[in-house]
């Protein structure tokens, strides 16, 4: 079975980008989740890689290098660099799934202009590969907490106005929705 590639660069941002969370929390438990992720996102990879792959992101301008008072140099994302961390990061969200279901759909809805129907377009992928359900074209429903995850795709396309997220306690179809996800 052949090894599936590791996009080394894209790793790379998106560690750059864990490092910035991790400055942002005041909370202990996200600090360690976050780190044990960047842990796990580098486990694996050779230093020599790495270092590579860093050079090419300073030639291509995603990164930069800022130096600090105390003398030594600091690596940071450029603005180029952060859109593209960022579409790496909500290309691999993952909804964590409690243990015991809170009884509570998550319905999203939206109408999105015609005018921009790619981010309609990208806005329905996502959802799909977050694994809600699609109810209506413009409404999917999803059982679990979410609400982080939907923000961060929400305001990466700037879609805030055309969507609506709901939180409701029971719906008609209720028994087909609980099978699919396996709630019972």
């Amino acid at each position: 079975m052949r090894k599936k590639r590791v996009n080394i660069k894209e790793k790379i941002m998106t560690l750059l980008l864990g490092g910035l969370a991790l400055g942002l929390t005041h909370s202990p438990k996200q600090y360690f989740e976050i780190l044990s992720e960047i842990s796990e996102d580098l486990r694996g990879i050779r230093k020599s890689c790495i270092k590579r792959s860093i050079k090419n992101l300073y030639a291509s301008g995603m990164l930069r290098e800022v130096k600090n008072q105390d003398d030594t140099v600091s690596m940071i994302l450029s603005e180029k660099g952060k859109s593209a961390a960022k579409i790496y990061s909500i290309d691999n969200l993952k909804i964590n799934k409690p243990k015991k279901w809170d009884g509570n759909w998550r319905v999203v809805i939206f109408d999105i202009p015609e005018r921009i129907r790619r981010v309609r377009e990208a806005l329905r992928m996502h959802l799909y590969n977050l694994g809600f359900y699609e109810l209506q074209k413009s409404v999917f429903i999803y059982p679990f907490p979410c609400a982080e995850e939907l923000d961060q795709i929400i305001d990466f396309y700037d879609a805030s106005e055309y969507v609506r997220v709901l939180v409701a306690h029971s719906i008609d179809n209720e028994e087909k929705l609980m099978e699919k996800y396996h709630l019972h």
